[in-house]
């Protein structure tokens, strides 16, 4: 979730700071006790991960740290034979990617010059998905502005994934939109029609901690069901907000604000979900990382 005209990148490097000296031993948080009820598989960003030289030694960190896997950015740096070898290696997986472009290269954007970039983009972003054995591309699909109306970006928007859509039937590579602050897709029941009307290869990224500043997830999850593919998971509170200004709500820890966690999990069980939840929060080294798989454990695998 980034304001128009700053990076994803950019806004979780300057998120709340996580207290490493919270953290537990890392090799604990993937200790699950016999018949403990396992909602999610855990992964987080590549942009959290500080230190490690290579991909290889990135991922031994987040192993290290309690974490199954790995989104990376695409169009990126890292070949197919870079994540093969860190794969190979750790064992960690790589569920999906993250469209390193969509905040830039809109699909929305009224030049279509600029929108031919973002399809361009994405068309890399599914075919790195595919080869780094990923299965969803995290897509920003539109933004709405002073110089885009909601029903141009609507409009717009669905056109140009269209566009992509037999490149997904060819990969089995699918597009995961994500709920962010983009002025765009403000309820559950428009978000469902939206990706419906694109058919099957199109669903949700659904991002908890986003929505709290204008709704409740659970009702989110409720009414997306089945269309929700991939978690994102991060906390806002709406104290901090009210008292620090809108962008301080989401400086708080997992675990520490309003989400609503119990709500969160009896509505995924509710759906049925049982699948990858990627930490998007501040990053930090192995001890800030363990805190993290730990605290993503205690309020949705507890």
């Amino acid at each position: 979730m980034s304001p128009d005209g700053i990076s994803r990148r950019a806004f979780i490097a300057t998120g709340a700071t996580l207290a490493a000296a919270s953290a537990v031993p890392a090799s604990a948080s993937a200790v699950r006790p016999a018949g403990r009820v396992v909602r999610v598989k855990k992964a987080l960003k590549i942009g959290m991960i500080q230190g490690g030289e290579t991909l290889t030694e990135k991922f031994d960190i987040a192993r290290q740290a309690g974490f199954e896997g790995v989104e990376l950015d695409s169009p990126g740096s890292y070949t197919e034979a870079d994540v093969a070898a860190a794969k190979e290696a750790t064992g960690i997986d790589v569920p999906g990617v993250v469209d390193s472009v969509h905040w830039r290269e809109t699909l929305s954007h009224p030049d279509p010059a600029i929108r031919a970039k973002g399809v361009a983009g994405l068309e890399t972003a599914i075919r790195d998905c595919k080869a780094f054995g990923g299965t969803t591309v995290l897509l920003v699909p539109a933004v709405v502005n002073a110089q885009v109306a909601y029903t141009e970006a609507y409009e717009r928007s669905q056109a140009e994934i269209r566009k992509v859509l037999p490149l997904c039937e060819e990969t089995g590579v699918k597009i995961a939109i994500e709920n962010v602050w983009n002025n765009f897709l403000l309820s559950p029941i428009e978000a469902a029609r939206y990706v419906d009307e694109l058919g099957p290869m199109v669903g949700w990224h659904f991002d908890i901690g986003n929505i709290v500043n204008y709704g409740w997830p659970e009702h989110w999850i409720r009414t997306l069901g089945a269309r929700i593919w991939k978690l994102d998971v991060k906390e806002y509170s709406r104290r901090k907000r009210d008292e620090e200004g809108l962008w301080k709500g989401f400086a708080v820890q997992i675990g520490e604000g309003d989400c609503g966690w119990p709500e969160v999990c009896k509505a995924l069980d509710d759906i049925g979900y049982r699948g990858w939840a990627a930490a998007e929060v501040a990053g930090g080294d192995l001890a800030a990382l363990a805190d993290v798989a730990q605290r993503m454990d205690r309020v949705l695998n507890a």
